[in-house]
Parts: C-alpha cells; sequence; structure tokens
C-alpha cells in the first residue's frame, strides 16, 4: 500500500495551521517529522487530528538547532494577511509579511531539502518577484528561487469543491502536478451540501463515510433576517466597485473562496438558499469546502476561531496532490483522493467543543455605518450616487462619487447647486423644470436624523434606511423617464459645468463614464441635492 511505500521520506511544516500541509503529505506516507505554529489552537487542533506535536513560537525567531535535519522536503504557509487585497483594500504592510518570506527561504537554504514548497494569496508572486531582482529584500535567494517555480493553482482543478487561486512557489516538477488535473473530478457546492445532508454521511472529497450522528460540526446559524439579506445582497451584486457576485450563492458552481473572517452582514460571506430562507454555511460545510474529512475536529475556542482556523488552512485535498509530485508519482499511477483511505487520523478523537454560531444583530452600536448606492444611479467603478450617514456621525445625506483607480472625487450637492441647476433648467423650458421640481418636493420628505439613525441601529421602528433608499431610487427612474426626450447634449453640458475635474493631461478625469451616463448624473444631482436641501 501506498501508506506504507515512502516512511523514509520526511517531511518538516513552517507554519503549518491546522495541518492542511501534514494531512497531504501522510496520506501519501510521508512523515512529517515537525510542526511548527505560533497559533496554539490551530496547533491543538493539528494535533489532537493528526496524534502530532506541534512546536508553538514565533518562527521569525526559531533557530535552525530547533531542526531536525536532514529532511526531504519542507513546506509552509507564511501568514498571507499582510499581502492579501482583502486586507484593508490591499494597503497592509508588505514590508512585514516579507519577514516571514524571509525566514522561510533562510530554513530552505539552510536544509536544503530535495524539494520544498511555500503557499500564499496570488498577490505574493508578483510582490516576490520584484523582491528576487537586484536590490531586492530577496535578492540573496535569487539562486534558490526563480519565475519557473512561482505558480498560480486553482485548487478547484485538483478537486477541491472551492474556487480557490494561490500562488504555489517551489522546486518540485510543477509540469508534473498539473498534468494530475486531467484525472481528478471536479466538484461542486451542491456536492458538499448534498454529502452532508444525508441519512448516511459521505465525504465528497474522501473515502469516508459516518452515521449522521458521528458528524459534529452541524450546528447552523439562524437564516438572515431581512435587513441582513438586504445588504448581503446589495454589497455581492451591487458593490460600487468591486465586480457583482450571484445572490445567493449557487450550488452548482464551487464555492467562492472560504475566508478566514467575514460577519452575517458581509460581501465575504457564502449565502445559500434553504427553502425560502438564506443562511451561511456551518462550520462542517466550511471545513468540507475546503479540503478537510468529514472527522476532523477543530478546537477552536470560539465559533470565529473555528472559521478563521479553516479559512487560513491550505486545503489538504491540494497538498496531496503537491506530495504526489515531490514523490514523483507519474500520471498513471496516481491514484485519486476518492480511492484512498483516512488512516492517518487518530482515533476515538477528543470531540471539538459545541461553539455557538452568530445569531442576528438585535442591536448595534449607535454609530453604525450605512452607505449604499441608490437603484438607478449606481454606475461601477466606483461611480456612483450614494445614500450614507456620514460613517455613522449624522447627518444622512446624499454624495456623488467618481473617479479612476488612483483617484475617488465627488461633487458637493447643497443648495448652491440646487439652485444653479434649476435655474439652467429654467432657460431650457420653465413649465418643465416646475413639473420636476413639483414630483421632487412632493416625494422628498424631512426627515427625522436620529430617529433614522435609531432604527438603522434596530433601537426603534419606521421608516427603515432601505426602504428610503428604495424610495429614491424609484424616483431616480421616474425622472430618467421624464428626461428622456431632452437631447443628451444637454445634459452632457450639464455635467460638464458642474461635475467635470480637469486631470494633468488636460481630460476631464472618468469623462468617458460621466458622459455615457449624463442623463442619469444629470438627475443624480438634481435629486441628491434637492434631497440635502430639504434635510
Amino acid at each position: 500500500m501506498k501508506s506504507n511505500s515512502y516512511k523514509d521520506k520526511t517531511c518538516v511544516d513552517l507554519y503549518s495551521g491546522i495541518g492542511g500541509w501534514a494531512l497531504g503529505f501522510k496520506l501519501c506516507g510521508v512523515d512529517v517529522k515537525q510542526s511548527f505554529e505560533w497559533w496554539s489552537q490551530a496547533s491543538k487542533t493539528h494535533d489532537l487530528n493528526l496524534l502530532s506535536k506541534t512546536t508553538n513560537c514565533d518562527i521569525r525567531e526559531l533557530s535552525y538547532s530547533n531542526i531536525n535535519g536532514p529532511v526531504d522536503f519542507i513546506v509552509g504557509s507564511p501568514p498571507c494577511t499582510q499581502f492579501s487585497y482583502s486586507n484593508r483594500g490591499g494597503s497592509g504592510n508588505v514590508e512585514d509579511g516579507l519577514k516571514d518570506i524571509k525566514k522561510f527561504l533562510e530554513i530552505v537554504n539552510y536544509f536544503k531539502p530535495k524539494y520544498w514548497a511555500m503557499e500564499n494569496v496570488p498577490r505574493v508572486a508578483k510582490v516576490i518577484l520584484g523582491e528576487l531582482s537586484n536590490g531586492g529584500s530577496l535578492e540573496e535567494f535569487s539562486s534558490l528561487c526563480n519565475s519557473s517555480m512561482i505558480k498560480i493553482y486553482d485548487f478547484h482543478e485538483f478537486g477541491l469543491p472551492q474556487k480557490r487561486k494561490r500562488c504555489i512557489i517551489g522546486n518540485f516538477n510543477h509540469k508534473l502536478l498539473n498534468s494530475y488535473k486531467s484525472k481528478i473530478k471536479k466538484k461542486t457546492l451542491e456536492d458538499v451540501i448534498s454529502s452532508l445532508s444525508s441519512t448516511k454521511v459521505f465525504d465528497p472529497n474522501f473515502l469516508l463515510t459516518l452515521s449522521n450522528n458521528e458528524l459534529t460540526e452541524q450546528e447552523k446559524e439562524t437564516s438572515l433576517n431581512k435587513e441582513e439579506e438586504r445588504y448581503n445582497k446589495e454589497s455581492k451584486t451591487h458593490h460600487p466597485v468591486y465586480n457583482n457576485m450571484e445572490f445567493p450563492d449557487p450550488l452548482n458552481k464551487p464555492v467562492r473562496t472560504i475566508t478566514a473572517t467575514c460577519t452575517r452582514v458581509s460581501r465575504e460571506s457564502v449565502i445559500i438558499k434553504e427553502k425560502e430562507n438564506y443562511r451561511r454555511l456551518s462550520v462542517r460545510e466550511r471545513a468540507t469546502c475546503q479540503g478537510f474529512p468529514i472527522n476532523y475536529q477543530f478546537h477552536g475556542n470560539s465559533h470565529s476561531s473555528k472559521l478563521k482556523m479553516i479559512g487560513n488552512a491550505i486545503p489538504p485535498v491540494f497538498t496531496y496532490y503537491l506530495a504526489n509530485a515531490m514523490l514523483e508519482i507519474p500520471y498513471k499511477k496516481l491514484v485519486t483522493l476518492e480511492k484512498v483511505k483516512i488512516n492517518c487520523i487518530g482515533k476515538n478523537q477528543v470531540p471539538s467543543p459545541i461553539t455557538s454560531p452568530d445569531k442576528e444583530g438585535k442591536s448595534y452600536p449607535s454609530n453604525r455605518s450605512f452607505k449604499f448606492a441608490i437603484p438607478n444611479l449606481r454606475f461601477k467603478s466606483g461611480t456612483r450616487f450614494e445614500l450614507n450617514n456620514s460613517k455613522g456621525e449624522l447627518p444622512w445625506k446624499i454624495e456623488f462619487f467618481f473617479g479612476d483607480s488612483k483617484r475617488i472625487l465627488s461633487t458637493k450637492l447643497d443648495v448652491k447647486l440646487f439652485k444653479e441647476i434649476n435655474k439652467e433648467m429654467n432657460k431650457q423650458n420653465s413649465l418643465f423644470s416646475k413639473e420636476v421640481n413639483n414630483l421632487i418636493t412632493s416625494k422628498i420628505k424631512k426627515i427625522d436624523h436620529d430617529k433614522l439613525q435609531l432604527i438603522w441601529c434596530n433601537k426603534d421602528k419606521g421608516l427603515h434606511p432601505f426602504d428610503l433608499l428604495d424610495g429614491l431610487g424609484f424616483l431616480a427612474h421616474q425622472l430618467i423617464q421624464k428626461f428622456k426626450n431632452i437631447d443628451n447634449n444637454y445634459f452632457t453640458s450639464l455635467i460638464k459645468k458642474y461635475v467635470f475635474v480637469k486631470s494633468n493631461s488636460g481630460k476631464s478625469i472618468s469623462e468617458n463614464k460621466l458622459t455615457s451616463y449624463a442623463r442619469e448624473i444629470s438627475v443624480g444631482l438634481i435629486l441628491g441635492s434637492a434631497f440635502n436641501k430639504i434635510n
């Protein structure tokens, strides 16, 4: 059997997490000699599942003498937080993140294993290539690592029921690893949900079954309430800057990337529809999407700790195939995971502690922020008319944002603008101007800013901010229809006068976008300045 064929091969696992690397290699019969990790809850999960003894330490301070050489393979996942685009919009401390990359490469360079591999987010590929060049912080490792060793992999192509792109850097045979893809069955979110809801639970990733009462981590969160549902839908399907996502997440596709942190109301949360309600994935569903066996236990002290450790892990579904490539297993002799028995997880494991999933918010801080683009006045690429509450500090107002990837600008929507546009409209057609004003004043009412904020914080009842948002969106639609018979050149002249901002090149910033939606943007200027004037 394969599980006994490579006992002479040894592996050291740096930044080992909950065992994603170790499990993949153990399934190939490779002895994971030592593992090193800083987070004790992750180490506990690793050790109780794989009967290992992880060394808890700050790996940046790890001494070579702490590692027992020689070793055949060195693998690991230095923290990706500083490189991830989901961390403060991609503005993490890259210099700090490189300290872990450098430490990993120092250890590889010292022990000189036959093969090594490092995992991180895709963005790190470009960063490392730059730092390996002359004058870069990793220049000393230019003979150890080059561009041919830096590849981006989508783990879905290796059987993971998740679209998860990661940068893998290493000196193993990347071509051999890629050749395995055609032999591996692709999976979807539906494969996970259906397998875990069966009377006899079967693992969609491994040759493993359990009775339903043996399955842990099945606690499901309460369904999203109407506000949470709307919040999630808006952030996914109408985000003003990022690409649209599907809502709810489709079952017939691999799930989106499972993240380490997310809340019940966030763009990152995976939301599925169950009967007529919407909910987030359970711990077990997330873990299975991440390629961990259904008998794996997660020893986090809280629900959020479990989500963090799962989201940070490298899927063992992928590391199993990477280990095969390091063992130089040819394509024809590759045994796919569906045929591999899980015999390296400790029997009679300590069950993971039961932790309570997040519940719907009963109330929120008094400065809870609201900022959503108004329906019919959202134009992507950051260009939108937005109803917001000044980051929770009040007042509630409408703002107009536009620009490019380097500059987001805004036009002040105030009484002065309202009067000036009305003056322009009167010149064009005084009767039409009066008609527009009558429509606006009949629909826009003065709001109680404090009460609206209390409603948003779930501390009072009345007109909900989302209802106000929809009302403004419908009024925008009515105005756009009313303006349809006016020549578009008129609206272009309006926005040239009140919106255009010249760049150094002499052309207005975001000129093409503004011109394309001149009619709608003119409506937004009128509606927004009228709302702010009244309120």
